[in-house]
C-alpha cells in the first residue's frame, strides 16, 4: 500500500500530512489558507490521491510558513509513499486548460529535487492569497519529494485560473509518473539502476 502519514512540527507551524496514492481522489483539509485548501484539492481529485492535510501555522504574521511547510510535509510524504519508484513509469505530463488559462506539468520522479516554475501572475493577489506563496509551495515540496518539476503557464489573464491550471496540472502529471508500468515488471527506471 503507497500510503503513509507525517508531521512536521516547528516553531512556526504544526502540520500532519496523510496521503494514499492509490486512492480515488478525496480531501480532507484544514490549513488555515482557505485558497491552498481549494488547491490542495485539485491535486487529490486529479491526481487521484486521497489527502488529508491538518495545518496550525503563524497566519496572524502571514500565510507563507504555513503554505511553504505544507508543501514541504507534503514532499516528505509523497517521498515516502512512493517507496523506491520500481516498476513506475517515473515520467508524468499534463495539459490542462481552464477558460482562456493554460498550464503545462511535466514531472521526474528522479531523486533530485528540481524546480523550474515559470508563470507569470496577472495579480499579485487572489482574494487574501500572495501568488508568491504558490512557488514557494512547489520548491518545499520538490525539495523534499525528490523530483525534477517543470511548471509553465502557457497562457493566461485571470490569476485564478491560471493557478487553478498548474494544481490541476501538477496533480495529473504526479498521477501518470506514479502509475505502474505492467511492461517494466517491477524494474528500477533508469540506467543507473537507482533513483
Amino acid at each position: 500500500m503507497r500510503q503513509t502519514e507525517v508531521s512536521r512540527n516547528t516553531l512556526e507551524t504544526q502540520i500532519t500530512v496523510s496521503l494514499n496514492l492509490d486512492g480515488s481522489g478525496a480531501a480532507k483539509l484544514a490549513s488555515g489558507v482557505p485558497f491552498l485548501d481549494h488547491m490542495l484539492d485539485q491535486i487529490a481529485r486529479h491526481g487521484l490521491i486521497d489527502l488529508t492535510v491538518e495545518a496550525k501555522g503563524d497566519l496572524h504574521i502571514d500565510a507563507h510558513h504555513t503554505v511553504e511547510d505544507v508543501g514541504i510535509t507534503l514532499g516528505q510524504a509523497f517521498a515516502k509513499a512512493v517507496g523506491d519508484k520500481k516498476g513506475l513509469r517515473r515520467y508524468g505530463h499534463s495539459y490542462v486548460p481552464l477558460d482562456e488559462a493554460l498550464s503545462r506539468v511535466v514531472v521526474d520522479l528522479s531523486g533530485r529535487p528540481g524546480l523550474e516554475f515559470n508563470v507569470d501572475f496577472t495579480r499579485a493577489m487572489i482574494g487574501s492569497f500572495d501568488v508568491d506563496l504558490t512557488r514557494e509551495f512547489f520548491q518545499g515540496f520538490v525539495n523534499h519529494a525528490g523530483v525534477t518539476l517543470h511548471i509553465d503557464n502557457l497562457r493566461g489573464k485571470n490569476a485564478h485560473h491560471q493557478c487553478e491550471t498548474v494544481f490541476k496540472a501538477f496533480g495529473r502529471a504526479l498521477r501518470a509518473a506514479c502509475e505502474v508500468d505492467e511492461r517494466a515488471a517491477g524494474a528500477m527506471p533508469s540506467t543507473k539502476g537507482t533513483l
